[in-house]
């Protein structure tokens, strides 16, 4: 290993010098869970367009093309993991990410993805 990769390993902010201890089974488990419900191309799209503002599902289906019982199926797993939560607004349901970290963890997925590609 040569001194550059040696010093870049060492300045990287996702590792730590000394071990790290391990979570519960129980979180290890939800972490799983959530990466399992974002797991979609169409589930990650809607984090995408949730991340720039709240949308209502004709919103989604039109942003991403696709029909609304697809949106509603993909938005009910979201929902269901934590993801992302619906406050009624009239007729219509407002779907927002519950936070950032999840916006945070798709949007580096995706910059990853358009690095290798």
């Amino acid at each position: 290993m040569t001194t550059d990769t040696t010093a870049a390993a060492q300045h990287n902010p996702y590792r730590s010098p000394a071990p790290v201890p391990i979570p519960t089974r129980a979180v290890l488990e939800n972490a799983g869970e959530l990466l399992r419900a974002l797991a979609a191309p169409v589930r990650i799209a809607i984090v995408l367009q949730l991340r720039e503002s709240p949308r209502c599902v004709h919103e989604l289906v039109d942003a991403l093309g696709v029909t609304q019982p697809l949106v509603s199926q993909h938005l009910r797993i979201l929902k269901s993991a934590g993801v992302v939560h619906g406050e009624r607004s009239g007729r219509e349901v407002l779907y927002e990410l519950v936070d950032d970290h999840l916006a945070h963890i798709v949007v580096d997925a995706v910059a990853h993805a358009e690095e290798e590609g």
